[in-house]
């Protein structure tokens, strides 16, 4: 009898044997996807891959979790920065990657939620990938020139209007956080208001400090040192809470505006096919790390705050930024490319 026969009869008589014992095909593959390297996960380097290059923010995150989580799994974790196509070229690989749990992506939220809904892309978020966690978030603020005589949102939003198509706002380029988040309000508040692109944040903020432009959504981290210096004035939060950097800025909701909320965030992600206990486990252990003081400490350095949440939480915030941000993209006027 040829060898392959006799493995595949007895494969099939493996699993009449199994039937015999009233378990299903479906619980035996789902034995299968449990097996023993998976639960005795790490076994060797895991690898988070960065979608954008090193020294940013996300780069900034992904060290410090990778760290953290190296000396938690006793096992070496290291960066590796694959930029290109504003972080589709990492998400592309590690999407097609072995879903072992040894690759890894630190998402950032433009990459999952927003290029998809601006760009074609070869991966599609949710069904791609499997949150494991969000190690932070950043809170947006919206920040006005000195040049425009008001000092609260409610007021700005009077002007604006008292002034159709004079006022512009700025953002770091194109399809970015900062545009679309400020398109997405201009459209909320019904306002007429030209937007100025920019290459990059730096050079928005520059100009908005100038009073060359009059209202810019950016991090709190690249605005607050500009207001308490009484150089521009910060007039809301895009956070559920008020920023505890600004205690005394209200929300948007609080402001009336009810549900408009846009925050960036870091996730980490894995390819789709992960087994569950290697998820689980990483996503426990990240809670941990993301809860340790000195972990936090350094977030909220870099203006982040820490977050450590679920996999099924990450996947409720996956989803509603997904429509928020396909929402705003439509606001904003831009075309698939």
């Amino acid at each position: 009898m040829h060898p392959l026969n006799f493995s595949k009869r007895r494969f099939l008589s493996q699993l009449c044997a199994l039937s015999a014992l009233g378990m299903t095909v479906g619980h035996f593959e789902s034995s299968l996807a449990q097996t023993p390297s998976a639960s005795a996960w790490p076994q060797k380097q895991i690898k988070i891959i960065v979608p954008f290059a090193a020294g940013g923010n996300t780069d900034a995150i992904a060290r410090i979790t990778a760290e953290r989580l190296g000396h938690a799994l006793e096992t070496s974790v290291i960066v590796e920065n694959k930029a290109g196509a504003n972080g589709a070229i990492a998400a592309d690989f590690v999407a097609k990657s072995q879903a072992d749990g040894y690759t890894l992506l630190m998402a950032a939220m433009p990459v999952l939620a927003i290029l998809p809904a601006i760009s074609k892309t070869n991966y599609e978020p949710k069904k791609d990938f499997v949150p494991v966690s969000i190690v932070g978030s950043n809170p947006f603020v919206m920040a006005i020139s000195k040049t425009v005589p008001v000092s609260n949102l409610r007021d700005f939003i009077a002007h604006v209007r008292a002034n159709p198509g004079k006022l512009n706002y700025a953002s770091g380029g194109s399809g970015s956080v900062s545009h679309l988040s400020a398109a997405l309000f201009v459209k909320r508040a019904n306002l007429d208001m030209t937007h100025i692109s920019y290459k990059g944040g730096g050079p928005a903020v520059a100009d908005l400090l100038g009073g060359q432009v009059q209202m810019y959504f950016g991090n709190l981290s690249e605005l607050a040192s500009h207001a308490s210096g009484g150089l521009i004035t910060i007039v809301g939060v895009s956070s559920d809470l008020r920023a505890r950097q600004l205690p005394n800025v209200p929300t948007f909701a609080e402001s009336g505006f009810p549900g408009f909320k846009t925050l960036t965030w870091n996730g980490i992600v894995a390819p789709a096919a992960t087994p569950a206990v290697v998820v689980n486990k990483l996503a426990a252990i990240l809670k941990e790390v993301v809860a340790q003081a000195d972990t936090q400490s350094r977030l909220l350095q870099l203006g982040v705050d820490p977050i450590g949440n679920t996999p099924s939480q990450f996947a409720e915030v996956l989803n509603s930024d997904i429509g928020i941000w396909a929402e705003a993209a439509k606001a904003s006027n831009l075309k698939i490319e």
